[in-house]
């Protein structure tokens, strides 16, 4: 059963449209990642399939019911987002931080309950960060800090985890770790993720299914052996790459790259090559 899909979904902000008649499938209880330059709509298209920005037509379902109708607190018991910059818990424990997962089960005063508390433990536990419960989160690494934030995100026990570029400002160690957790949550727990990379070898080892964005339009969408490829990574990135195996995953990976012939080295095209070698972060 496909749980998750948009029917040709247009988003835009006034009359600019970023994403266009966008049809495609999320493939439940694997990674996925989405992948393209910059301004292609990769966040944009998050923020509408979670409904933080609205759709400007087409629907977005989820489990047989259009999420535009769902009441928040429902919706919000299927599936979690993290953002590329979480909004700043100055002054919070990272405690306190977690239990804002719990938001979508609470009733009344919004008292946490002994259910509540259980499931923070449990989220905390998970993520490895149990020690640092009563810490203030600003006293983090950014690599600590990003594995609370997915901490708050398990609280809220959905079975679908949405994260936009989880490893932006974490150094390649701090990278590996985040992902490295998302991947054991997905095998570990079934959780069906969801993340824009910028790092296209990181999304060839860790994902499942990739979909490649260029203006606001699907390019290829598939496993990474059909996306991470010359002829597909010339039409998103204008970049003429060489293709081969990562020695210890077998995924296909960028060993080398250049220019297109006559692309235009504009800062898009910049960010993306950079981004391969993981210079982005």
């Amino acid at each position: 059963m496909v749980r998750l899909y948009t029917n040709k979904l247009n988003i835009g902000y006034g009359e600019q449209k970023i994403v266009k008649n966008l049809s495609l499938t999320i493939p439940d209880k694997q990674i996925t990642t989405i992948i393209g330059s910059n301004g292609c709509g990769k966040s944009t298209l998050l923020k509408a399939i979670t409904r933080i920005i609205p759709h400007q037509s087409g629907a977005v379902i989820l489990d047989g019911e259009n999420i535009a109708k769902e009441h928040t607190k429902i919706l919000a018991r299927k599936m979690a987002i993290l953002p590329q910059s979480p909004e700043s818990a100055s002054g919070l424990t990272v405690g306190e931080l977690v239990s804002y997962g719990r938001f979508p089960y609470q009733k009344g005063f919004g008292r946490l309950t002994k259910k509540d508390y259980e499931v923070i433990d449990w989220a905390l536990e998970v993520t490895g960060t149990t020690d640092f419960k009563f810490r203030p989160v600003d006293a983090l690494s950014g690599g600590q800090r990003q594995r609370v934030w997915i901490a708050m995100a398990l609280a809220q026990e959905t079975d679908i985890i949405f994260l936009d570029e989880p490893t932006t400002y974490l150094d390649m160690a701090h990278q590996l770790e985040v992902l490295e957790l998302l991947q054991k949550l997905n095998k570990e727990q079934e959780r069906t993720i969801v993340m824009v990379l910028h790092d296209l070898n990181q999304a060839a080892r860790f994902a499942d299914y990739i979909i490649a964005l260029k203006n606001g339009e699907i390019v290829k969408a598939g496993k990474c052996e059909e996306v991470i490829h010359h002829e597909v990574l010339k039409q998103v990135f204008n970049i003429d790459a060489e293709i081969g195996r990562d020695p210890r995953t077998n995924k296909p990976m960028c060993i080398t790259y250049n220019l297109v012939k006559g692309a235009k080295e504009n800062e898009e095209t910049a960010t993306a090559i950079f981004a391969i070698a993981g210079a982005a972060n």
